[in-house]
């Protein structure tokens, strides 16, 4: 399966669900999303995390994920990313976030994929 443009695809899954603030555990949620990050660039797109986005706005803003300015930027940061994103891939796991991200997508009529197996390859690159 192959397409002839390359899609712009959040990544979504838990971040900070099921942590309890733990700043090594929310490290190893960001690196699980990550992981599917060159899968989806092999495969000819552009690979997106709204946590790439968000956490510097919170930064500059003097807080982190843990602080309650983050409920006013994670879940916007997302939601506004996916008026630009073509698809979402929507990885296991308990996540509020994850799955407003995918009502989101549905609700856009945008791709929501399970596996990174199903997402199609741009023409000309390995998937």
């Amino acid at each position: 399966m192959t397409t002839t443009k390359p899609m712009l695809i959040l990544i979504a899954g838990p971040y900070r669900s099921g942590t309890d603030g733990d700043p090594q555990a929310m490290a190893a949620n960001l690196a699980r999303l990550e992981s599917a990050a060159w899968p989806i660039f092999a495969a000819g797109h552009i690979p997106m995390i709204g946590e790439w986005v968000a956490l510097p706005v919170l930064s500059s803003a003097g807080a982190g994920p843990s602080d309650p300015l983050a409920e006013q930027v994670l879940y916007p940061t997302a939601a506004r990313l996916l008026e630009r994103c073509d698809a979402v891939l929507r990885l296991p796991g308990n996540s509020a976030g994850a799955d407003q991200d995918v009502a989101i997508a549905e609700r856009r009529g945008l791709p929501v994929y399970h596996d990174i197996g199903e997402i199609p390859a741009v023409e000309g690159q390995r998937g």
